[in-house]
């Protein structure tokens, strides 16, 4: 911020691990129902490919908000929101913890969002997908009693894999967002530090820029619904 001076000693890996998960969370309760209405869009959108689903019910993102509300009651927009902090509290940890360790090893800070970015991807990938179950409400044809037993039932019908399925499309949009946004925030914040600002949107805009063909990918909503399975095969 204006008026003050950069840090001499810049955080520790373990002050990063600390203090990016409970940011993390932070945002993901802001803008979970956008997130909510994203999958429920991305969902209609698949059954309607293959022809398979009912007549889409969905249009728009706020749309897709009021729908529901009105339908299903507000508390549905929070339906994951568990399996979504704790997605956040593992990957948004080890991603930022990782980055500038990693970096480190490399030239180009592309490739350590990339790498810290996968591994993020690797160990958080079950919780991702629990909380797509629950968000995509009636139409994923599934209703669980808790987090937990999301994670059980998901790991008893499919096997223990099925809680990683989806990750390698998961990957290559971590590793777009990444690049995107990780090595856009060191340029402008060095910029910026130097001008004694601080920076922060430009990075996420820049990212969502490059990741809307990934977020579509149909391994990202993985055996959602009986009638729209969508197999690692597709």
């Amino acid at each position: 911020m204006v008026g003050f001076k950069p840090p001499e000693v810049p955080p520790t890996a373990t002050v990063k691990f600390l203090g990016a998960g409970p940011a993390a969370c932070v945002a993901d309760v802001i803008t979970f129902p956008l997130d909510a209405a994203k999958v429920r869009l991305q969902v209609q959108g698949e059954a309607k490919l293959v022809g398979k689903g009912p007549a889409a019910q969905y249009k728009g993102v706020f749309g897709t908000i009021a729908t529901t509300v009105r339908t299903e009651g507000p508390r549905s927009l929070y339906s994951g929101l568990a399996a979504g902090l704790q997605r956040q509290m593992s990957f948004a940890s080890i991603r930022s913890g990782l980055y500038d360790s990693v970096k480190q090893f490399y030239a180009k800070g592309c490739r350590a969002g990339e790498l810290a970015g996968a591994m993020a991807v690797a160990f958080a990938q079950p919780t991702e997908v629990v909380k797509v179950h629950f968000q995509a409400g009636r139409e994923g044809g599934r209703r669980y009693q808790g987090t937990i037993d999301a994670y059980r039932t998901i790991a008893r019908q499919e096997g223990v894999r099925g809680l990683w399925r989806g990750t390698s499309p998961n990957i290559t949009r971590s590793a777009i967002v990444n690049c995107a946004e990780l090595v856009t925030y060191d340029l402008i914040k060095d910029a910026l530090l130097k001008s004694h600002l601080a920076s922060g949107e430009a990075p996420g805009s820049a990212a969502e820029t490059q990741l809307g063909p990934c977020n579509f990918h149909p391994k990202h909503l993985p055996g959602l619904t009986p009638r729209l399975r969508l197999s690692p095969g597709r």
